[in-house]
């Protein structure tokens, strides 16, 4: 035994020290990428280095070549190192067994500084990141604008037949755009489902929407005062026919114009109360994002548009590997209909699918709406559940109403064919560095702890460690919702021991009621009949998913510099060398994005391809292994099918649940008396539940009281 301890610990060390030479790496590379943009504005840039990387490029890539060296390769670079480190990360974790139990210190950077306002909660990092990216949109601005009306003068602008504040005003419109692709720049980070360079930072996608939102504000602002100035200035000069200009070359007006449009109804879809009471107008609307960055790629021209490539490249490798995944049909084996309007939906999976908890997956039923994708709390665990996967689907929406009504009828559907994308989730986890964990949930947003749960009862069944006390707290409307703590039970079948876990439930039911169930309503269970061309839900780019990745990122990225030299060189070169005509601008911006299109799709189509057949294969050995005995979850029947708290079917779950009914959980008092050096304080639920858990947190008065939300904002 102490062999093989030993050879653990020189894994982990030896793992420790890759990913702190790959952490290195990225931080020196990110550092020299952030000064280029630092150094953008100026003149030193401008006249000096950009002109001497243009030459020593242009032959062999174009104009673009400098700016493809300078501003994409670097991110694409980190993001193909990010995959190798999440890669050694997780293959470090599943040999690690002997660390699980060991305390680690609670990172400070997640101090909260605002709780309640336009911005959320927010923890001092994120903010001082916030104030740092405006210092660098500032710091852009007024050097953009400095030396652009340096060169200003009356004698200039009388050339122009101008005068001088007229012209002023067209150079800080262009000086607004030049700010306003900054953002643009960021935009597309936190969208990147699969991304390898949010875990890097300890960030996930779902944490990031917010960030996505504030950069979307910044740039429409900069972008629609941007508009408005040409407008002005057009109008003011008597030159509003520049409005419909095209040119071959140079500024499309047309190009930006309509690209400000599709921005400004996206930008207005996103209104809160829209968004709230018209989601399908939201969800449809932000589609319009194709036709911004194309015309948007078209009014600037691709050379000035490889500045914001990485993050929209890494979108666009994210969203085919989706599109790809979305085309298969998925074996969905039975279904549990809850008396509080809440759907339970069990996959098949393949045994190679690995998530974390608090993982979702993104769901299309076409017999529903062939469009529309709902994002879904996982809450099985991988490894207690290697043959099912799990959702939760609480009827609130239009979608989600329609579905429980399709499954809820005495003539329910026999199949149905469900699409999926995912699942999505943390990189890694480690709830075991708390002494103390405390979930504080709103109806149906108990569904990332259901799965935090499972993951701690795998924990302390295959591993035999000491887990963290659990205390959830839940809030429902009426009783009919504590069918949901049903859920925490993994299926049937499942090996499980929760007699180690320190689990304690308080339950509170808020409207008056007799302390028994209010609602007799019988659980239905639903077993479907798969097609035989249903296949178990399996990651896109298998087990190895992160190294395929980097190896989709980084092939890719080279088979489209390939293209770029083989259009620079043999259809843009002969025109603007060999003859006196110039090269049409719209043309070669459209080529460019083509070549990116082209080479993303061989590069992953390839890999996809190649893994499929793996599952394949995977999936007639499981078929034949299995037959039609298929996992699902246990029908919970007591006294006919009536469900009761009391009907679970592990005493020592029910000894640790007490329902308090009429009233609201006092919770700061509750979390004041909370025993631990370190207390991980989960909430999830209502945004106003998650504000008082924040201030209660950030308020000083217990130091032991770590806050992290999750918000559904996807």
């Amino acid at each position: 035994m102490d062999v093989e301890v030993e050879k653990q610990l020189l894994s982990q060390e030896k793992y420790g020290r890759v990913q702190s030479a790959i952490r290195w790496l990225v931080l020196v590379v990110f550092v020299g990428w952030i000064f280029v943009w630092i150094m953008t504005p100026t003149d030193t840039y401008q006249q000096k280095w950009q002109h001497r990387l243009q030459a020593k490029t242009k032959y062999g890539f174009g104009r673009q070549g400098a700016m493809l060296l300078v501003y994409t390769s670097p991110i694409l670079f980190i993001a193909a190192l990010g995959c190798v480190y999440i890669h050694i990360a997780k293959k470090g974790n599943c040999s690690n067994t002997e660390s699980y139990g060991e305390k680690h210190e609670v990172s400070i950077w997640k101090r909260l500084v605002l709780v309640r306002g336009p911005l959320g909660i927010v923890s001092g990092t994120e903010l001082a990141f916030l104030f740092m990216f405006i210092v660098l949109l500032l710091w852009s601005f007024s050097i953009y604008l400095h030396n652009g009306f340096a060169k200003i003068t009356h004698k200039s602008a009388a050339e122009h037949g101008v005068k001088v504040w007229k012209k002023r005003l067209a150079s800080a419109g262009v000086k607004l755009g030049l700010v306003g692709n900054i953002c643009l720049v960021f935009l597309f980070f936190p969208v990147v489902r699969s991304s390898s360079v949010l875990p890097l930072l300890g960030l996930t996608p779902e944490s990031c929407i917010k960030y996505h939102i504030w950069l979307g504000h910044i740039a429409m602002t900069l972008f629609t005062a941007h508009g408005i100035s040409f407008i002005v200035y057009w109008a003011v000069t008597h030159q509003l026919s520049k409005m419909v200009e095209w040119k071959r070359t140079g500024i499309s007006n047309v190009g930006g114009e309509v690209a400000l449009v599709a921005g400004l109804l996206m930008w207005i879809a996103t209104i809160p109360r829209i968004r709230r009471k018209a989601f399908e107008l939201f969800f449809y609307t932000h589609y319009l994002y194709i036709l911004f960055i194309l015309f948007f790629i078209f009014h600037v021209g691709f050379f000035y548009a490889c500045t914001m490539l990485p993050a929209f490249y890494l979108f666009l490798v994210d969203r085919y590997l989706r599109f790809l995944q979305s085309r298969y049909q998925v074996r969905l084996i039975s279904a549990r209909v809850l008396p509080c309007q809440t759907l339970q939906l069990n996959f098949s999976k393949s045994h190679g699918l690995s998530y974390s908890p608090t993982s979702i997956m993104f769901i299309n039923i076409p017999s529903i709406s062939k469009l529309q994708w709902h994002p879904f709390t996982i809450i099985s665990n991988s490894n207690l559940e290697p043959k099912v996967l799990s959702v939760v689907i609480k009827g609130e929406g239009t979608w989600s109403q329609k579905l429980y009504q399709m499954l809820a009828t005495p003539s329910a559907v026999d199949h149905l064919s469900v699409s999926v994308e995912g699942p999505y989730g943390p990189a890694s986890t480690d709830y075991l560095r708390y002494d103390t964990l405390v979930m504080v949930s709103g109806g149906s947003g108990i569904t990332p702890f259901i799965s935090i749960i499972r993951e701690l009862m795998y924990l302390s069944t295959a591993f035999r460690c000491r887990t963290p006390k659990v205390i959830l707290i839940c809030a429902f409307k009426n009783s009919s919702y504590l069918s949901m703590l049903d859920l925490i039970l993994p299926n049937s079948g499942t090996p499980f021991d929760i007699s180690n876990m320190k689990l304690q439930i308080e339950a509170y039911i808020t409207r008056k009621e007799e302390h028994i169930l209010e609602s007799q309503t019988h659980l239905k269970h639903i077993r479907f009949k798969p097609k035989a061309t249903d296949a178990p839900i399996s990651a896109i780019l298998g087990p190895n998913s992160w190294l395929w990745l980097c190896a989709i990122v980084s092939s890719s990225f080279i088979i489209f510099l390939i293209l770029i030299g083989i259009i620079t060189r043999y259809i843009i070169f002969p025109v603007d060398n060999n003859s006196n005509k110039i090269f049409s601008q719209p043309l070669g911006s459209f080529l460019s994005v083509l070549a990116i299109c082209v080479s993303i799709a061989m590069a992953a189509s390839v890999a996809v391809l190649w893994i499929k057949k793996h599952n394949d294969k995977e999936a007639k050995q499981m078929q034949k292994l299995e037959g039609s005995s298929l996992a699902e979850p246990p029908d919970l029947k007591v006294d006919g099918g009536d469900k009761d708290l009391e009907s679970l079917p592990h005493q020592s779950l029910v000894q640790a649940t007490k329902v308090h009914f009429g009233v609201r959980p006092d919770l700061r008092r509750m979390l004041m008396e909370v025993e631990g050096r370190t207390v991980g304080v989960f909430v999830s639920g209502p945004k106003k539940m998650r504000q008082e858990v924040a201030a209660i947190c950030s308020s000083g008065l217990a130091e032991n009281l770590h806050f992290e939300s999750y918000s559904f904002n996807w």
